[in-house]
């Protein structure tokens, strides 16, 4: 009988004694000395995947008084909101902290938020704060864009696309991240009560492929947005830790609260509660978001849910002047680039407060205000020698084409 020929190593060529240690394969054979080395760089593979995963996740996170101390000296009032948001998002960047050594069976589910408050309250300032604060990727996505596949418009995963290019493309890095979808409440179903035979593109058929982006899923995520199409390549993102935060008007909402809560008993309810019928939103609830038109499945993927109040005429004069990034102090810093220096009157702070609640559109207001009468004065003054410059009632609502007093 033939003696067999002598054996060699696939991967360096050595040759292998019979009685030395080898991995023999369907095809191939390796040596000891190779296997060592292979075990090795996988071993130094999976280190340095866990220090980067581990770095990814190093992100600041604060106490929930902490937090709402932070949000305070950005945004005015809002204090039951502050409070609901502070406690969410400390709960969800605590879960992802501990993920890794918690080796308990209790899998914690992450909350996200729904803020309800008419336009100009600071449901975005709230959202954007928060993920400065936590030095974290955020993106803002407006609802209204979106339809159901087959239709003009973007599907609901290229939300995430803008994520990701908030985070340069960090995959692990956009996993961690905050995504605010404003204008969620113009998704709602068309006419809940009386259903439509047309067809509802941007409706129940967006909320219902929103579900699984909340709930936590791996998506294949278009890197430039828009539509998917078969030739195009995909980024994979797990939405899983991805903290979602809706937003929206939802007008006529509190004539819903109030029908469930039978305000028609004079300040009372049914349960002999004295409501407060000027703040009907400090009462909603899920179902109230689904009386609205809302999917059961969407609401209950935003376990969270607080109200902002309308702003009233002190809110908005705080607004102008206390917050870090308040507009007066906007201004004043533009002028003093300029060596202007620039100062408010109290009853021109009090005229452009109340041109705003006649305007309806809350603090976004303030701006629009400010804009029409310091437009004038930017353009004309940084080229005068004049160095001081105070904004009177009279100058203002000369400038809002009004006679002042």
């Amino acid at each position: 009988m033939p003696r067999k020929e002598t054996l060699f190593c696939s991967f360096c060529g050595r040759p292998i004694k019979r009685n030395e240690f080898h991995v023999n394969g369907i095809d191939a054979l390796m040596c000891d000395e190779c296997c060592e080395t292979v075990s090795n760089i996988v071993r130094e593979n999976h280190i340095h995947a866990e220090k980067n995963k581990k770095r990814e996740l190093k992100f600041k996170l604060l106490k929930p008084i902490e937090i709402k101390e932070k949000l305070d000296e950005y945004v005015i009032g809002q204090e039951e909101a502050k409070k609901v948001i502070a406690v969410a998002v400390y709960n969800h960047y605590k879960r992802l902290l501990h993920a890794a050594q918690d080796n308990n069976d209790v899998e914690l589910e992450k909350s996200n938020i729904m803020l309800v408050g008419e336009t100009g309250t600071g449901k975005t300032l709230l959202a954007r704060t928060i993920a400065r604060l936590l030095d974290v990727p955020f993106c803002i996505a407006d609802a209204t864009v979106f339809t159901e596949a087959g239709y003009v418009g973007e599907d609901v995963e290229s939300i995430l696309s803008r994520l990701l290019q908030a985070a340069d493309y960090n995959v692990e890095k956009a996993e961690c991240g905050i995504v605010f979808i404003d204008e969620i409440d113009k998704i709602a179903r068309k006419g809940a009560d009386n259903p439509s035979i047309t067809r509802d593109v941007s409706g129940e058929g967006v909320q219902q492929a929103m579900l699984k982006l909340l709930e936590g899923a791996t998506v294949n995520v278009p890197p430039e947005g828009g539509r998917k199409h078969p030739e195009q390549k995909f980024i994979v993102v797990n939405t899983q830790n991805i903290l979602f935060i809706a937003s929206g008007a939802f007008n006529q909402m509190d004539k819903i609260i109030a029908e469930r809560l039978n305000t028609n008993r004079i300040g009372y309810n049914q349960e002999n509660r004295v409501l407060d019928k000027n703040n009907m939103m400090q009462y909603i609830t899920a179902q109230d978001l689904k009386n609205f038109g809302l999917i059961p499945e969407l609401c209950g993927r935003f376990p969270m849910i607080t109200y902002l109040s309308s702003l009233d005429k002190d809110a908005l004069k705080r607004i102008l002047l206390e917050p870090k990034n308040a507009l007066i102090k906007q201004y004043e810093r533009l002028f003093i680039f300029d060596g202007i220096e620039l100062t408010f009157t109290e009853d021109a702070i009090d005229y452009i407060v109340d041109k705003t609640i006649s305007l309806k559109l809350g603090a976004r207001g303030l701006r629009s205000i400010m804009e029409r009468i310091m437009t004038n004065a930017m353009y004309e003054f940084p080229s005068s020698k004049q160095k001081k410059i105070e904004i009177d009632k009279k100058y203002a609502a000369g400038q809002m084409g009004e006679k002042g007093d």
